[in-house]
């Protein structure tokens, strides 16, 4: 079976023998330690851009599709058309995580460090406010329900919803 994630081996085997052992057996690059951090992004960077697996054109949960070429999300209404719901950047990454984990509780502190990471204040109230805004744009398209706070836990996105 083929695994779609790329493989970079990060050792101190610098023999021409070595290298091409680690290539030979599946490794899509091959960095000798040591290495300058600035080399190992820059790598990293090109096996992702690669590697089309590793982030599917688009992410499907029901009827609702978030396209990553466009960043929009659509939804396939009954003649097969789709209709755009116009988000925010930060709401499109929010709604993309949660459709990333559809069906699991997904805490305040998880969110924080997935979308804001160190940007946020942590005794702030930018969870919910956000959540308040994409919740209210997706009400207008029919999915109320869709994001459900799991009180005392989290939010969760009912993929039964979409």
């Amino acid at each position: 079976m083929h695994n779609p994630l790329p493989v970079l081996m990060l050792t101190a085997k610098d023999r021409m023998e070595d290298r091409v052992l680690g290539l030979d057996a599946g490794a899509d690059d091959y960095l000798i330690k040591p290495f300058g951090m600035a080399e190992l992004l820059a790598r990293l960077r090109a096996l992702q851009r690669r590697s089309l697996q590793i982030q599917p054109p688009q992410l499907q949960v029901g009827h609702l599709i978030l396209d990553y070429g466009t960043s929009t999300v659509s939804i396939a209404v009954p003649s097969g058309a789709l209709q755009n719901i116009p988000l925010t950047t930060k709401e499109f990454q929010l709604l993309e995580y949660f459709m990333q984990h559809p069906n699991q509780i997904l805490s305040r502190d998880q969110i924080i460090g997935r979308i804001w990471q160190a940007e946020a204040d942590f005794n702030s109230n930018v969870v919910a406010a956000q959540m308040r805004l994409l919740r209210r744009k997706l009400t207008e398209y029919g999915y109320e329900h869709l994001i459900e706070t799991v009180y005392g836990m989290g939010y969760k996105l009912n993929a039964d919803e979409t």
